[in-house]
């Protein structure tokens, strides 16, 4: 299969999704362990972009100016915070039944945010680019991760840099990512996530290295149950972050 007849989009997934999207702003339903994730994430994004792109983290719109691609946007649950921040947000999905519930939240809300049912292949071949592309809780979900993570670092501007955030594949985030989070707290639907698609950080970093860009750090994250909040943790044995930058242009 050449790689314009390829895709990332695993069918399976984008139905599985769907069939839950009403629920994308609901903090209490089948979301809700994203919407306790959320903080953490988004600090790490505001702190770290705004570090790369020397930007003041205090400021109420550190990211003014930059264009995002938020890939796999469910509901726009990061989207929304981050046009706040003052960036140009792309959002894609390729659940129509999710871009139609992030349109019409990001409408109420009253925020522009540029919503799509597209793939991140589709936006490659296109030849757009964007200051930072996040791949937040995405590979795990996708039919070829290699090739979703290729055609993503794609997207990313020279001088740009890529967040991902996932599940490590270690007996341990089985234990507790899938058998305690799904089957014993019942945090998301039985079924949400399969323990051979979970992606471990060196089989992140390798695709992306190849596609020419730099992974700079592996950011561990815990969920503390005294707090009832999600935390940042040199313990990437589950949930973990990667950051990657690509090199600025040649002068």
């Amino acid at each position: 299969m050449t790689d314009a007849a390829k895709t990332t989009i695993d069918e399976s997934q984008v139905e599985w999704f769907s069939k839950m999207a009403a629920e994308w702003w609901d903090p209490r339903g089948k979301f809700k362990p994203l919407h306790k994730f959320n903080p953490v994430r988004i600090a790490y994004i505001r702190e770290k972009a705004s570090s790369h792109f020397d930007r003041d983290e205090k400021s109420a719109r550190p990211l003014d100016g930059l264009r995002i691609l938020d890939v796999g946007c469910g509901g726009g649950l990061l989207s929304e915070p981050l046009t706040r921040m003052g960036a140009t947000v792309t959002g894609i999905d390729p659940a129509e039944k999710n871009i139609g519930i992030a349109s019409t939240h990001a409408a109420e809300s009253g925020l522009e945010i540029d919503y799509r049912a597209v793939t991140a292949e589709s936006l490659a071949e296109a030849g757009e680019t964007f200051d930072i592309v996040l791949n937040m809780e995405v590979v795990e979900h996708v039919a070829d991760v290699d090739f979703f993570l290729t055609t993503c670092a794609s997207l990313v501007r020279p001088g740009g840099m890529m967040f991902v955030a996932t599940i490590n594949r270690t007996l341990k985030a089985g234990a507790l990512a899938i058998f305690a989070a799904e089957r014993v707290l019942r945090w998301l639907p039985p079924g949400t996530h399969q323990y051979e698609k979970l992606v471990r950080p060196e089989e992140i970093e390798k695709p992306l290295t190849a596609a020419g860009m730099t992974p700079i750090e592996r950011q561990g994250v815990f969920y503390s149950p005294l707090t009832d909040s999600w935390n940042r943790s040199k313990d990437t044995d589950v949930n973990y972050m990667v950051l990657a930058t690509k090199p600025p242009a040649s002068a």
